[in-house]
This record gives structure tokens, sequence and C-alpha cells, in this order.
């Protein structure tokens, strides 16, 4: 069972019941150490003085801010001094409907569960009220030194926190972004073809078939790295679709999207959105939306070669890294009739 991370009582009213904070992500970043080339030897990061060239010891480091002038310097204990202290409350100071909250404004996302079994009917009470008003408590506390604005919601049979940013952390756009559209927009033709395109690419949104792939390369990387293998580079991305054949660009991306080859190509816009050509075959389907299940299979029926090398690679089949295609599937069948 996960630890929490935080308790106390969500204040609002006469209710508090007592709650704890779980994390609900995690992270398959995976974690390297800096070695010297040809050694293995680790690099280790020290506290240098830069004029002198000495290491300094953490005791004689303070923190300064950089006025443009001078440094404005601050001992460690005094940030300590300011720092509010750990709260053991969420303060709501209201309900707020949640389809007015930006989903800019949401970062991180914890699970809430109730401090003890005696405070479940009340959790689930207020759980139910929540998700039937699609409202979310805006309320502020402190969580290890620091302060943090958060939105209490309903989240299918539990609730959950979500932090936000404070509305000074949102950059505006305008200021951002160079080169954006403005006034000026897209005629009838392109619009309309860009909704058909769309439309043709509609799906449902299932989470489970959507994986780390990059991850899964780098564990698959260091796994080729210790049996001294080599592994299949990715793919270079599509090339950018240029301003002038953007109609020919949505028109063969439709046809493809609603016409896959019959070879069972998946349905995509990379390809044709980056060619800005190409013709559909045969009679036109319209594309459904499909369960994971048969997702999965048309996966199965016509994978890619980055797809079948990773099979290869699951398989332990040897002098995987110089195959083709075809040589990947064919040797991938073999192994499968084998096995089975």
């Amino acid at each position: 069972m996960a630890r929490p991370i935080w308790t106390g009582v969500p204040s609002f009213g006469l209710v508090s019941p007592p709650i704890a904070l779980y994390s609900a992500t995690d992270s398959h970043t995976v974690h390297f150490n800096q070695l010297q080339r040809g050694t293995a030897d680790r690099i280790r990061n020290r506290r240098v003085n830069e004029r002198t060239g000495k290491e300094v010891e953490l005791e004689e480091i303070v923190k300064g801010f950089d006025t443009g002038e001078e440094y404005a310097l601050v001992e460690p204990k005094e940030l300590e001094e300011i720092a509010p202290g750990r709260s053991k409350t969420i303060e709501i100071s209201g309900f707020v409907d949640l389809d007015t909250v930006d989903p800019i404004f949401f970062d991180k996302t914890y699970y809430v569960g109730p401090k003890g079994k005696e405070y479940a009917k009340v959790y689930g009470l207020l759980e139910q009220a929540l998700e039937e008003s699609n409202r979310a408590g805006i309320a502020t506390f402190v969580m290890r030194g620091r302060e943090y604005l958060v939105a209490l919601k309903a989240e299918k049979g539990l609730l959950a926190v979500h932090t936000l940013h404070w509305s000074d952390e949102i950059r505006d756009p305008q200021k951002e972004i160079p080169d954006l559209p403005g006034a000026e927009r897209a005629n009838v033709g392109e619009l309309k073809m860009a909704h058909q395109l769309i439309d043709a690419l509609a799906i449902d949104w299932q989470p489970e078939d959507y994986q780390d792939v990059y991850q899964e390369k780098v564990a698959a990387l260091i796994a080729a790295k210790q049996t001294g293998e080599t592994i299949e580079k990715a793919e270079p991305a599509p090339k950018a679709t240029g301003a002038v054949d953007l109609m020919e660009a949505l028109r063969a991306s439709v046809e493809r999207a609603l016409s896959p080859k019959d070879t069972g190509e998946k349905a995509s816009t990379s390809t044709a959105l980056a060619k800005g050509t190409g013709k559909g075959s045969g009679g036109v389907k319209r594309r459904t939306t499909r369960s994971p299940a048969t997702s999965r299979s048309r996966s199965l029926q016509s994978p890619t070669k980055a797809e079948l090398y990773e099979k290869a690679t699951k398989a332990g089949i040897r002098g995987r890294s110089g195959m083709s295609h075809d040589e990947l599937a064919d040797v991938l069948a073999h192994h499968r009739a084998k096995s089975g």
C-alpha cells in the first residue's frame, strides 16, 4: 500500500473529514550516471568558486539574487524563517464550475483517501456531491514548505486534488509565440477538408493504447549494450507541410484516412501531410472507431519495421539489426511457429 505524502482536513462549513494525499502518477524516466569516456569512473559535481577555482564547503554558501547591479544576499536560515509552516488544513474558499477552469492551469494530480474507515461515508457524500454538480473546491494549503493552489474534485468514484498554476505563472501566447495567424482565416474549401480529415480520424480515447515508446527504446538500447548488439535507429521525422501544397496535402490525407492501402497500412496523417500527394485505393470506406483489441489486431497484421524490430528484440533474435522489414517479418513468423 502507498504511503500518504500529506494528511489533514479539507475545511469548508462544518464538514471536515480527515483525508490523506497519495501520488497519482509515476515517471518512466531512465536515470543515467555520468562517466568519463573509456572508463567506469563517475563524474562528480563539486561546488567551486569560479574566481579562485577552489572547492567551497556547504556551510560557507549563501544564496544571492542578481538585481542587475549587485547581489542581494540571503542566508538559508532567513528563508526558513519566512517559509510557511506545514499546513494541516486545505482551506476551501468556494466551489467553481469545472468547465470554467482552463486545462492550462492544471499541474499535478494526487489521489485523496479518507483517513480511516469511519470517515468513508462523509468522504463518499462529498465525492458524490462534487460529481453531480460538476464543481471543484478551490483551496490553498502548504506541503513541503511550499504553498499550493489546488482544485478538489470528484474523479471516477474517489476524490482527487489537482495542483494549479498561479495566474501569473501562465504566459501570454501572443507575447511568447511569433507568427500566429491572428485575423487570417482559412478559406471555406480548406476548412471543409480539414473537418473531413478530423472526422475520418475520429477515435475514442483509450489511454492504454499508448505507451512511452522512447523509454522502451532506451531500455532496449541498454539491454543491447549489455549483450554487445546494435539497435535499429529511429526513422526520420516527416517533413513539415509547405503552405503552397496545403490543400493537396489535406485532400491526400482525407483519401488516405478513408481508404487505407490493401496492405493493411494504418491510416495516418503524418506521411500524407509530409508528401502532399497520394491516392487512396479501391472503394471508399469511412473509418470507424475500433476497440483496443481490434486496433492491436490491425497492428499485428501490418507492423512497421520499428515494431518488428522491437518484437525481434524481445524474442532475442540475433542479427536483427541488419535485417529488412520482410526479413524481420519472416524470422518472427518462424520463431512463433517454432515456439507454438
